[in-house]
């Protein structure tokens, strides 16, 4: 695409943090895209291509089932950065050679910087990495220097400057690298020398024009609104491509926060002059969704129903053979192996995994390549309010995958008001800012409880609250004990059916932030 700025290709080699190191080079004001190995030298040729990160992996560079990595992406004439694995299979498609090491490094390790030059610009001593390998590199590749050493690895960082070729042994993706960032933005701004053009002004752009190549002069596009920040942004981005062309549908299924619906009708219809439809398909989802309790069953059910009633909207319109979403990059990780490779499917999500084949509308997904917090700024840079723009993310199956076991509207009406004491209690204590994600999950246990000096026996509540930077990765937070006690009493004390309030203290990983 004629748009595209200069930009950083990621190699997956099989690294937990692939989509980590991306997200690094674009804090940078830099493009990044990543690619499998097997994909790696076509990626390269195709992008405007300004330099390349080899990722790290779990693999051994001398074992039989090594990822196969094109050796010709070291003949492109760009900057090369190897990271763990990365280093070492340049290292030996380069001459030189790796083997097991006689003391592994797992972990935050010190290492001394011995030129500071080049990638370690600024970065002198000694310094704070995250290491985590088995193997390290025992012979340097002709023309190579050592950049950094630590106790146990003399080759913690090595490059061949005339060539722009650089590697280290640790992860400066993680924040437990203390100058990580810094060896990043070295790589992408001094060594491949790229301008950091990629920022709001030009994402925006970038992805207006992709929406006016595939629509075309006469295409129609049915968005789907949730009310969120990811398709509220995606439908203002449609909206400046292609005008009165975008038809928003905001399906109300049944599953929606308290207010929901009344807000998005207020914000799109009456403040941005979209043309909007409002459907009342609560009934038809809440059908389909009666018995089921498995969360794929629930999650494939709801992304069904919404591409059916899409279908049934867009016979409305002559021209509309385009269906647009606000669909992330965590979205498309989490449900797809996203980039041809071995990335393992954690869950569906109803605008990624549950859609049919004989779809019969092309997909128009403005955010599909973009991280939360880009779609924040380029949300504030087109003006939308903070109360859009800072929104907590509301999953697309939306009460569905918080409503565990059987959802049925008398459950749903409990979950909805404690979820509304939650949000309603931490924002007004000003606790929110800072989080990502608090809601309520209703819980198909129940428990024996005393009130007014007679039993109950109803369900429990728990109290979903974390931070994050891009859903991603997400830890707990531990709000003052205060608000925790209030908002536990108010739930147990005017939400019928629910007797007991537990906190959730579990991280992504091993956890998923929604239970569902």
């Amino acid at each position: 695409m004629s748009s595209e700025p200069k930009g950083i290709l990621v190699v997956d080699l099989g690294a937990q943090y692939a989509q980590l190191i991306a997200r690094r080079v674009r804090e940078t004001n830099v493009w990044s895209k990543i690619t499998p190995p097997a994909l790696a030298l076509e990626a390269a040729r195709e992008m405007n291509l300004g330099g390349i990160i080899l990722s790290g992996g779990p693999a051994s560079v001398y074992a039989e089932d090594a990822p196969e990595v094109p050796k010709e992406l070291l003949e492109l004439g760009v900057p090369v950065l190897g990271i763990c694995y990365g280093l070492q299979w340049m290292v030996q498609a380069l001459g030189g050679t790796v083997s097991n090491a006689s003391k592994r490094e797992f972990g935050r390790t010190s290492i001394t910087v011995a030129r500071t030059t080049d990638l370690f610009d600024g970065v002198d001593g000694r310094t704070v990495v995250w290491m985590s390998h088995g193997d390290q590199v025992e012979k340097l590749p002709a023309g190579f220097v050592p950049y950094a050493h630590s106790e146990t690895c003399p080759f913690a960082a090595i490059g061949q400057p005339e060539k722009g070729f650089f590697g280290v042994q640790f992860h400066p993706e993680v924040t437990h690298t203390v100058r990580g960032r810094e060896l990043i933005q070295n790589f992408v701004w001094r060594v491949c020398e790229l301008p950091g053009d990629w920022n709001a002004g030009s994402i925006i752009e970038r992805e207006i024009e992709r929406v006016h190549e595939i629509v075309g002069p006469q295409g129609e596009v049915v968005m789907g609104l949730s009310g969120g920040v990811d398709s509220s942004v995606a439908a203002v981005i449609v909206h400046k491509a292609i005008g009165d062309r975008l038809h928003c549908i905001f399906v109300d299924n049944g599953l929606l926060r308290k207010g929901e619906r009344d807000a998005v009708r207020l914000l799109f219809g009456d403040h941005f002059h979209m043309d909007l439809t409002v459907v009342d398909a609560s009934e038809r989802f809440l059908e389909r969704l009666a018995g089921i309790t498995e969360p794929e069953a629930k999650r494939k059910i709801i992304g069904h129903e919404f591409v059916e009633v899409f279908r049934r909207e867009a016979k409305r319109f002559q021209r509309a053979d385009f269906l647009g979403q606000g669909t992330l990059y965590p979205d498309v990780i989490e449900s797809v192996a996203a980039h041809g490779g071995s990335t393992a499917v954690i869950k569906s999500h109803h605008n990624v995994g549950g859609l049919p084949d004989d779809l019969e509308m092309e997909l128009v997904e403005p955010l599909r390549e973009l991280f939360k917090d880009e779609v924040r700024v380029i949300g504030r840079h087109m003006g939308l309010a903070s109360a859009v723009v800072d929104r907590q993310p509301f999953p697309g199956p939306g009460l569905a995958v918080r409503c565990l076991g059987e959802i049925t509207p008398e459950r749903l009406a409990v979950l909805r008001e404690a979820d509304h004491i939650v949000t309603s209690e931490i924002e007004a204590a000003g606790a929110h800012e800072g989080l990502w994600q608090y809601f309520a999950v209703l819980l198909p246990v129940r428990s024996v409880g005393v009130m007014g000096d007679a039993r109950t026996y109803e369900e429990a509540c728990a109290l979903r609250i974390v931070q994050s930077e891009d859903a991603m990765t997400a830890d707990w937070v531990q709000l003052p004990k205060e608000l925790l006690a209030r908002i536990s009493n108010r739930i147990i004390n005017e939400v019928r059916g629910i007797n007991r309030v537990v906190l959730d203290i579990s991280t992504k990983p091993p956890g998923t932030i929604e239970w569902e």
